[in-house]
C-alpha cells in the first residue's frame, strides 16, 4: 500500500493508503504528482515508471463522512475483534437482529463475531442467547475508521514514507 496525500496549506495530510496498482493508474490518468519513488519499475508494453511511494493529488477530493459497508470495515470498526467473548481469531459477522427474524444486513444490525459465538447465537435474539455485545452496531465514519486503523499500522514502513505518517505520535529524544 502507499500513502497518498493532497496538499492543505503549506503541510500534507495523509489521506489513504493505496495499493500499488491503484497509485500506478492515477499516475497513468494524471491525477496525482509523485512525490517520492521506489527503485523498483513497473513496465507495460508502453509505459515505464518507477514505482510512486508517495503521491499527492492534484485536485483535492473531500472524503465522504461515511464510509462503505464493507466486511473489512465492519471488523475495523470492531477493531477485529468478536463483540461478545474479545476474541481476535475466526472472524465472521453477526446479524443482531437474525436475518431469519426480519433483520436487515447494515451497519445498525452486524457485529463482528467469532464463529463460535455466532454459532452460539444462530438465529436466537440477544436476550434469547444470553449474550450481550461489548458495543452496539452502529454506523461510524471516515474519522473513527481512520483513528481505528491507526492501530493496525502495515507490516512494513519504507523509508519514504516516514515524513508523512504518523504525525501525532510521540517524538524520539
Amino acid at each position: 500500500m502507499l500513502p497518498c496525500r493532497h496538499r492543505v496549506r503549506p503541510w500534507f495530510l495523509t489521506l489513504s493508503l493505496w495499493s500499488w496498482q491503484e497509485t500506478v493508474k492515477a499516475v497513468f490518468l494524471d491525477r496525482v504528482n509523485i512525490v517520492s519513488e521506489y527503485d523498483t519499475m513497473v513496465r507495460s508494453p508502453s509505459f515505464e515508471i518507477r514505482l510512486p511511494s508517495v503521491v499527492s493529488l492534484k485536485t483535492y477530493v473531500k472524503p465522504a463522512l461515511y464510509p462503505a459497508f464493507t466486511r473489512f470495515n465492519v471488523f475495523l470498526r470492531d477493531r477485529f475483534s468478536c463483540q461478545y467473548c474479545g476474541d481476535k481469531h475466526d472472524l465472521t459477522f453477526d446479524h443482531v437482529v437474525p436475518r431469519a427474524r426480519g433483520g436487515m444486513t447494515k451497519w445498525e444490525n452486524v457485529l463482528t463475531a467469532c464463529a463460535p459465538c455466532n454459532l452460539k447465537k444462530g438465529s436466537q435474539s440477544l436476550h434469547a442467547a444470553g449474550m450481550k455485545p461489548m458495543q452496539p452496531a452502529y454506523r461510524p465514519t471516515v474519522f473513527e475508521l481512520h483513528r481505528n486503523g491507526r492501530l493496525f499500522p502495515p507490516n512494513y514502513l519504507h523509508e519514504s514514507w516516514m515524513d508523512y505518517l504518523y504525525w501525532d505520535t510521540e517524538l524520539e529524544e
